[in-house]
């Protein structure tokens, strides 16, 4: 895989809550300079982000119910519109975690069609697709539950799955903190789930070349990570 082509796989992020606008700019900058498929920002942030880009082939992403996905439906559904009004291209919605731990994936599925309803009837009036990425926050998740996941965003009719928030706080029965981010074991079954039409985001500490590689090979097709350049420098 060349360079051009792992550049075009990356969601510049950026979505620390103590992020100030000149930063954002540089992302901007940065993703248009290196053809970065999207950057992902905060959603106070798309309209700004929207004008920096408004004639560069970057898209704009932008993330809902995030980061515990512990929102009604009808507000994740509010703010994908307000997103999508204010220029998004592109949104990563957090699924109502509590059904899947409980094991209702009709609730998971129905909470994911809410927003990719949403999606779709912006898409109408501004006559452009938005895509629906469906973050899993798979450090929760046990194998079947993840497969679950997966197919209820696929029935839902969201465009990709997504590993990670990296904002998760996992720990074990004695209070020792585990990892949050994605793996490749994680991204394999996702892939193996939702076939190969879907698209497989893996996100969440991915900080080396190494790193995005080994998430490419188990079947990414894009990357979630603040650390684009670095992974292109030494690609």
């Amino acid at each position: 895989m060349t360079k051009e082509e792992i550049a075009g796989m990356i969601d510049h992020t950026i979505l620390a809550p103590n992020i100030k606008k000149h930063q954002v700019e540089k992302l901007c900058r940065e993703a248009d300079q290196n053809h970065f498929a999207s950057v992902c920002v905060n959603p106070i942030f798309v309209s700004f982000a929207a004008d920096l880009l408004q004639n560069s082939s970057v898209k704009v992403c932008t993330v809902i119910g995030f980061p515990l996905g512990a929102v009604p439906t009808e507000n994740k559904a509010a703010e994908t519109k307000t997103a999508i009004k204010n220029g998004a291209h592109e949104v990563d919605m957090v699924i109502d975690l509590n059904a899947a731990l409980e094991g209702d994936f009709e609730k998971v599925q129905s909470d994911i069609s809410g927003v990719v309803e949403a999606a779709r009837s912006c898409d109408l009036e501004r006559k452009s697709k938005t895509t629906v990425k469906v973050i899993l926050e798979t450090c929760y998740l046990d194998d079947d539950t993840i497969r679950n996941c997966c197919i209820a965003a696929k029935n839902a009719g969201a465009d990709f799955v997504k590993t990670s928030t990296g904002f998760g706080t996992p720990k074990d029965k004695d209070g020792k903190s585990l990892p949050n981010g994605a793996s490749a074991h994680h991204v394999k079954l996702m892939r193996e789930t939702v076939g190969p039409n879907m698209g497989v985001k893996a996100s969440g500490g991915i900080r080396t070349a190494e790193s995005a590689r080994e998430m490419v090979e188990a079947g990414a097709s894009r990357i979630g990570t603040s650390s684009g350049i670095a992974i292109l420098e030494s690609w």
